[in-house]
């Protein structure tokens, strides 16, 4: 005979542990709204980050990239519907109760926003990380750079991480991530689907 557990549906055993990481990770909901003051201190000191990255980086486009990394995602939470911390919210992106807020939604999102401006002195990059560690799961985020600098030169603009409050360092200076270009990473893992497909018999 079956034991209760193993009758219980997926979807509730999913729904039970989204309750046990929301335990885990705090129940405050998402800030979807700033403080003036505070809105635009954040726009200043992030505009500093970018200026800091090279001198040939103008000045009125890092203000205008650091106010739209700064703003669009806190619109980008309420279309997305944030109310739980980060985990939470993917978890229940992938029950399909939210629309989107996965770490690929933020990076696609910004992104494109971004490059709208077409901007001049600063480049834009998809960063990968976790990758090789099969004990984290792998995150996606943007990168700022100075025109025709890599990625490794470049600012971690990272919405996910505080469910749309912008987190943002150095490339090489991220306490919680090692940063690697999107292209690279792709090519491994079709270069790994092929040796996959190769040992089958």
């Amino acid at each position: 005979m079956r034991s209760a557990t193993h009758a219980l549906p997926t979807r509730l055993l999913l729904s039970l542990l989204a309750c046990l990481l929301q335990a885990c990770a705090g129940s405050n909901p998402a800030t979807t709204e700033l403080p003036p003051f505070v809105e635009q201190q954040r726009i200043a000191d992030l505009q500093l980050a970018i200026l800091a990255l090279d001198d040939s980086i103008d000045r009125s486009e890092a203000h205008h990239a650091a106010t739209i990394a700064i703003e669009y995602p806190l619109q980008l939470a309420r279309e997305y519907e944030v109310t739980d911390p980060p985990l939470v919210h993917n978890m229940k992106v992938n029950l399909g109760i939210k629309p989107r807020g996965l770490c690929i939604d933020w990076t696609a999102d910004l992104l494109v926003r971004l490059r709208e401006e077409r901007f001049h002195s600063l480049d834009l990059h998809w960063g990968i990380a976790n990758y090789h560690n099969a004990f984290q799961i792998e995150h996606s985020t943007v990168i700022i750079s100075a025109r025709d600098q890599d990625m490794q030169q470049g600012l971690v603009l990272d919405p996910w991480r505080q469910s749309g409050q912008l987190f943002w360092a150095r490339t090489t200076e991220d306490p919680a991530y090692q940063w690697y270009p999107q292209a690279e990473i792709h090519d491994q893992k079709r270069e790994r689907k092929a040796e996959l497909r190769e040992r089958q018999p």
